[in-house]
Protein backbone atom coordinates (compact mmCIF):
# COMPACT_ATOMS: atom_id res chain seq x y z
CA UNK A 1 0.00 0.00 0.00
CA UNK A 2 2.85 2.15 0.70
CA UNK A 3 3.97 1.46 -3.17
CA UNK A 4 1.06 3.19 -4.16
CA UNK A 5 0.93 6.44 -2.18
CA UNK A 6 5.11 7.09 -3.46
CA UNK A 7 3.43 6.49 -7.09
CA UNK A 8 0.84 9.04 -6.96
CA UNK A 9 3.65 11.17 -5.61
CA UNK A 10 6.45 10.50 -8.44
CA UNK A 11 3.69 10.69 -11.13
CA UNK A 12 3.35 14.58 -10.81
CA UNK A 13 6.84 15.39 -9.67
CA UNK A 14 8.79 13.72 -12.96
CA UNK A 15 5.54 15.00 -15.18
CA UNK A 16 6.05 18.86 -13.69
CA UNK A 17 10.23 18.63 -14.15
CA UNK A 18 9.31 17.51 -18.33
CA UNK A 19 7.27 20.76 -17.74
CA UNK A 20 9.75 23.12 -16.95
CA UNK A 21 12.36 21.41 -18.85
CA UNK A 22 10.06 21.79 -22.00
CA UNK A 23 9.58 25.55 -20.97
CA UNK A 24 12.22 26.74 -22.93
CA UNK A 25 13.48 24.95 -25.98
CA UNK A 26 15.18 27.27 -27.88
CA UNK A 27 16.76 27.71 -24.33
CA UNK A 28 17.45 24.38 -23.87
CA UNK A 29 19.77 24.49 -27.52
CA UNK A 30 21.54 27.97 -27.02
CA UNK A 31 22.45 26.57 -23.28
CA UNK A 32 23.85 23.80 -24.93
CA UNK A 33 25.67 25.33 -27.10
CA UNK A 34 27.46 27.82 -24.71
CA UNK A 35 28.69 24.48 -22.31
CA UNK A 36 29.97 23.37 -25.18
CA UNK A 37 31.72 26.19 -26.37
CA UNK A 38 33.26 26.84 -22.55
CA UNK A 39 34.05 23.20 -22.10
CA UNK A 40 35.89 22.36 -25.54
CA UNK A 41 37.44 25.84 -25.96
CA UNK A 42 41.72 26.72 -24.20
CA UNK A 43 42.12 29.57 -22.01
CA UNK A 44 43.84 30.84 -24.43
CA UNK A 45 40.87 31.14 -26.92
CA UNK A 46 38.40 31.84 -24.63
CA UNK A 47 40.65 35.17 -23.66
CA UNK A 48 40.65 36.31 -27.16
CA UNK A 49 37.11 35.81 -27.62
CA UNK A 50 36.35 37.66 -24.60
CA UNK A 51 37.53 41.25 -26.11
CA UNK A 52 36.23 40.39 -29.49
CA UNK A 53 32.37 42.09 -30.03
CA UNK A 54 29.51 40.04 -29.67
CA UNK A 55 28.02 38.50 -33.08
CA UNK A 56 23.95 40.28 -34.07
CA UNK A 57 22.53 36.47 -32.80
CA UNK A 58 24.73 36.73 -29.57
CA UNK A 59 22.78 40.27 -28.80
CA UNK A 60 19.68 39.06 -29.86
CA UNK A 61 19.92 36.62 -27.44
CA UNK A 62 21.42 38.54 -24.39
CA UNK A 63 18.59 41.11 -25.11
CA UNK A 64 15.78 38.01 -25.01
CA UNK A 65 17.27 36.94 -21.45
CA UNK A 66 16.92 40.61 -20.07
CA UNK A 67 12.73 40.55 -21.33
CA UNK A 68 12.50 37.75 -19.49
CA UNK A 69 13.14 37.11 -15.99
CA UNK A 70 12.34 33.55 -15.91
CA UNK A 71 14.40 32.56 -19.52
CA UNK A 72 17.25 34.25 -17.66
CA UNK A 73 17.07 32.47 -14.44
CA UNK A 74 17.06 28.97 -16.57
CA UNK A 75 19.43 29.65 -18.81
CA UNK A 76 22.15 30.87 -15.80
CA UNK A 77 21.30 27.84 -14.00
CA UNK A 78 21.85 25.33 -16.62
CA UNK A 79 25.43 27.49 -17.73
CA UNK A 80 26.99 28.53 -14.74
CA UNK A 81 28.58 25.92 -13.45
CA UNK A 82 30.10 24.94 -16.58
CA UNK A 83 31.38 28.29 -17.56
CA UNK A 84 33.01 29.15 -13.71
CA UNK A 85 34.58 25.78 -13.77
CA UNK A 86 36.80 26.61 -17.24
CA UNK A 87 36.82 30.22 -15.82
CA UNK A 88 38.45 29.04 -13.04
CA UNK A 89 40.92 26.95 -14.59
CA UNK A 90 41.75 29.36 -17.34
CA UNK A 91 42.66 31.91 -14.12
CA UNK A 92 39.65 34.45 -15.53
CA UNK A 93 38.19 33.84 -11.83
CA UNK A 94 40.16 33.94 -8.29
Amino acid sequence: MTKRYWLLAAVPAVFFAGVSFAQFPILDMIAGKVVEKYQQSSCEQLWIKKGEPKSPQVQEAVARLRADPAMRTEFINRVAGPIANKMFECGMIP
